[in-house]
């Protein structure tokens, strides 16, 4: 019974000990707050989102404009 015991414990240290060292692992991989690739892409697609903006605002107000030929 008491070999069980002393085994039953070990396996639990065991496990908490792999518990821990992935945890400890997983939190010094993911440090950065933000994957580079998706702020790049976020700042890529912010560019073209106002590149758009700035062609309709354009395609507008030469609409707008009174015709100057006569």
């Amino acid at each position: 019974m008491t070999a069980m015991a002393v085994t039953l414990v070990g396996l639990l240290l065991l496990v908490a000990a792999v518990v821990v060292f992935v945890a400890w692992r997983d939190r010094n991989r993911l440090s950065s707050d933000e994957d580079p690739g998706a702020v790049l892409r976020a700042g890529a697609e912010q560019d073209r989102h106002e590149a758009e903006r700035h062609i309709v605002q354009g395609q507008a107000a030469s609409r707008n404009m009174p015709n100057n030929s006569m």
